[in-house]
């Protein structure tokens, strides 16, 4: 009986030691853990006895293992990753603009314990490139009036991303890209615009129809040349002789009609129509008149 309750009182004590002992190791032990897209910079905690420190990396997904002392983890995303900055800034002609500066950067891999050491770990961005990057806009947009820089966004991207990849080149950072994203003008710099555009339109339309009045002038001009051509034609082919061989023409058409009437026309010698010139222009009532 007193065997069987020492056995009970050793096993109730084990299952007491063994869960003071869980209890001691989720206090002071741990399992750091490192997602996927990251990488991990183990240290442990300064004990009472030793200083901690740097205690390996990890690529995600992983863990480190349980431990018996409090290690840590410091996770830095590794995949590229937008940073936006919105600007106002006075432009060279004393007009405030307002954009927004969008950047792509990612953290060479394995890098992560200099990232961390160096760099501030996963606030690398604000510590280490925001600001600086913030003066290379200012830079290159303050030099430039303000309707200039929405045509040069294009060249302001490229010399902010030529300038940020120099003062990245030794360090673990990789910019990817860069780019200025849409651009508010003030009121009145919208509102001047706007009258511009309407006098372009205004001025296109004025525009064409000069070159619709143009064309129908020209054609105004070609059909005078052509009456006028015509007019030349008519006045020297329409001679005497002419008009006697028309006259004989009628006069066998006549003949021909089984409806016609008898017109007597003056005639000279051989029996032909005459015709003569009155001021200058053969025509109606040149027909010689016989007495």
């Amino acid at each position: 009986m007193r065997a069987k309750k020492s056995m009970f009182a050793i096993t109730a004590f084990l299952l007491f030691a063994g869960m003071v002992f869980l209890l001691m190791l989720k206090g002071i032990g741990s399992n750091p853990h490192t997602p996927a897209g990251h990488e991990g910079y183990i240290y442990e905690r300064p004990r009472i006895f030793g200083k901690g420190g740097f205690r390996g990396e990890m690529k995600g997904p992983a863990n480190y293992g349980l431990s018996l002392w409090r290690n840590e983890v410091v996770n830095v995303d590794f995949r590229p990753k937008t940073y936006a900055e919105s600007f106002n800034i006075l432009a060279k002609d004393e007009l405030n603009v307002s954009f927004r500066y969008q950047s792509i950067i990612k953290v060479k891999d394995g890098t992560v314990k200099e990232v961390v050491e160096k760099y501030a770990g996963k606030d690398f961005y604000k510590r280490y490139i925001k600001e600086p990057l913030r003066a290379m806009v200012r830079k290159y947009v303050q030099a430039l009036k303000s309707r200039e820089i929405k045509e040069k966004r294009k060249e302001i991207s490229s010399l902010v991303a030529k300038e940020l990849q120099a003062y990245l080149k030794n360090t673990p950072f990789v910019m990817v890209s860069s780019v200025v994203g849409n651009i508010d003008y003030p009121e009145v710099v919208t509102r001047a615009v706007e009258k511009k555009l309407a006098a372009q339109q205004l001025l296109d339309e004025k525009e064409t129809q000069r070159q619709i009045a143009k064309r129908d002038a020209e054609i105004r001009i070609e059909e005078a040349k052509g009456i006028a051509e015509a007019q030349q034609i008519i006045n020297t082919t329409l001679t005497a002789n002419y008009l006697q061989h028309e006259a004989i023409r009628a006069q066998l058409k006549m003949a021909a009609s089984p409806n016609h009437t008898t017109v007597y026309i003056p005639s000279g010698m051989n029996g032909i129509p005459l015709v003569k010139t009155v001021n200058g222009q053969i025509g109606a009532g040149a027909i010689d008149q016989v007495k």
